[in-house]
């Protein structure tokens, strides 16, 4: 029979937590009795289960488990809940060439409209980039950056991404998003995603964006070395979810100005949790200091169906910023709110200087709800 081991005995299980051991009592028939252990692993999971130990026979929470209280099974680690892998990952489709994963959208990403917002899209999209490459194999030490990438100090910096959505999904449903990426001219990478609804698997938003490198340390742009181009190769996919035309053509998008911007909003301060690994504002961040510029009435009465981004250079935390917005509708003045499409010229820029930082141009389509409220 297996004995008892002492009060002073940790006994660590396989989650890397410890069995920490109450005072011993005598029960009935002179036999040891321990009570009340403490699950207090490492980081503490805060989680408490009552373990009886009377002379070796175990009970976990009044279950009788095993006869030696140092072979009591840790629960399975969550990545390998119901033999789901990694919880964090997704999975290969087309023989490795398009990347899919599932989210389940939580409620702090939803708007007030109880809609995932655009910002909870372009997270989505950046996850599911990332784990990507993750999954490929070719990580390295950086934000999505490939080994070869990180010998050389380099990093990816997005130069332009276009993000077209037909429907917003709400709380708890599940979206599905496929990502690929192809070659973007001699020095660029271009990178796509289709969003789809899980339950009806019809598509919900597609997105494509242009990608090159710069070195992290001296932040001017670099050409992709060949190692690198080595790498990415065999997951290429010369496939393109949104055609150039579809874009006004990739044309360039009007600079904002004092005189041409009906709305500015100033001081817009950049915070520490901006900030990504590659030591600049993330991205997805500027959808927000956009939105400030935009009017209540907007946000409250339309949807943003489409936004293109142009990113000029970077932004750091000391910088502060401004965000101007121009509205234009496409019918005449005499008609009414939420009968016509609205269409949106932005910038975001430097407040001492001016200096340009992210142009953007969106179009806006009535909320449904709104357009019945406003119909005589």
């Amino acid at each position: 029979m297996a004995t008892m081991p002492t009060p002073q005995t940790a006994t660590r299980v396989a989650s890397g937590g410890r069995l920490v051991f109450g005072k011993p009592e005598k029960a009935k028939g002179g036999r040891l009795l321990v009570r009340s252990c403490d699950n207090g692993g490492r980081g503490g999971n805060g989680r408490r289960v009552t373990v009886e130990a009377v002379n070796g026979a175990v009970k976990l929470n009044g279950a009788a488990v095993v006869a030696d209280v140092r072979q009591v099974p840790a629960p399975p680690p969550p990545s390998s809940v119901d033999g789901g892998g990694d919880v964090r990952l997704g999975k290969f489709v087309e023989g490795r060439l398009l990347y899919r994963q599932q989210f389940v959208i939580r409620s702090y990403e939803i708007g007030p409209d109880r809609t995932a917002t655009m910002e909870t899209i372009m997270n989505l999209l950046q996850e599911t980039a990332l784990n990507h490459v993750m999954c490929s194999g070719l990580a390295g030490d950086g934000f999505g950056a490939t080994r070869q990438m990180s010998l050389r100090k380099l990093i990816w910096v997005v130069t332009r991404i276009n993000i077209q959505v037909d429907k917003y999904s709400r709380w708890g449903d599940v979206v599905e998003i496929d990502t690929w990426v192809a070659s973007s001219g001699k020095n660029g990478m271009r990178r796509d995603w289709i969003i789809r609804d899980r339950s009806t698997k019809n598509m919900i938003a597609r997105a494509t964006s242009n990608w090159v490198m710069m070195n992290r340390e001296t932040r001017r742009l670099s050409k992709i070395p060949e190692e690198v181009r080595q790498e990415v190769l065999p997951f290429y996919l010369d496939r393109s979810i949104i055609a150039a035309d579809a874009d006004a053509g990739g044309r360039k998008i009007e600079k904002l100005t004092d005189s041409t911007a009906e709305h500015i909003r100033s001081g817009l301060a950049p915070r520490w949790s901006d900030m990504d690994v590659n030591q600049h504002v993330n991205n997805v961040k500027y959808i927000g200091w956009i939105l400030e510029s935009v009017p209540l009435d907007v946000l409250e009465d339309y949807h943003l169906t489409s936004i293109t981004l142009d990113y000029r250079r970077e932004c750091r935390q000391s910088q502060l910023l401004e965000s101007l917005t121009s509205m234009t509708t496409t019918s005449s003045p005499a008609t009414s709110r939420c009968s016509a499409d609205l269409h949106s010229t932005h910038l975001i820029r430097q407040q001492d200087d001016g200096a340009e930082i992210v142009r953007a141009r969106a179009e806006w389509r009535c909320k449904e709800h709104r357009r019945a409220m406003k119909q005589p």
